[in-house]
């Protein structure tokens, strides 16, 4: 990797489908940016030092009961002191899957953040799939175009500013 070539690390978790293709969408639309590597890593996989690694984060989750996913919620748990005060001011955003709302989870990704002093560069991409019953909640999840064109900006947006040195 050149010395200059900055890194965007996508951590995410999904359990039915939803949020992975979000992060794929996302990842598609970093794609056309020179100078920006993109690391796509589930969350059980990641560790503090892949975040010391990187330049940028984008933090994608389902909503679960109205909150971020348990295993993204170990990922942070993990990663949280051994990360604090070594990543300030760097850049995140947030995806978020969820059934009806995913404010919530927002919120618990932007404490997470804050704790962490990063720097929200987007308002968070929220995909409601409206599913409400325990087989609907279950059932593997198709994201509508628009959605994943929203998430492919998204990428976009993160690759250019970071390449740009913009954030």
């Amino acid at each position: 990797m050149a010395p200059d070539m900055k890194t965007l690390l996508v951590v995410y978790h999904s359990m039915t489908g939803g949020t992975e293709q979000m992060v794929r969408a996302l990842v598609a639309g970093t794609s056309a940016e020179g100078g920006v590597t993109t690391r796509l890593l589930h969350a059980p996989a990641t560790g503090a030092a892949d975040l010391l690694a990187a330049d940028a984060y984008v933090f994608a989750t389902p909503e679960n009961l109205a909150a971020i996913s348990g295993l993204m919620k170990d990922f942070f748990d993990r990663c949280y002191y051994p990360a604090l005060d070594r990543i300030s001011g760097r850049p995140y955003a947030a995806l978020v899957c969820a059934g009806s709302d995913g404010h919530n989870a927002v919120r618990q990704l932007e404490r997470i953040a804050t704790g962490w002093r990063l720097r929200r560069i987007a308002d968070a991409v929220i995909v409601c799939t409206r599913a409400q019953t325990a087989d609907a909640i279950l059932s593997p999840k198709t994201i509508a175009a628009a959605d994943l064109d929203r998430c492919r900006e998204l990428g976009a947006t993160l690759a250019a500013g970071l390449a740009l040195g913009a954030f």
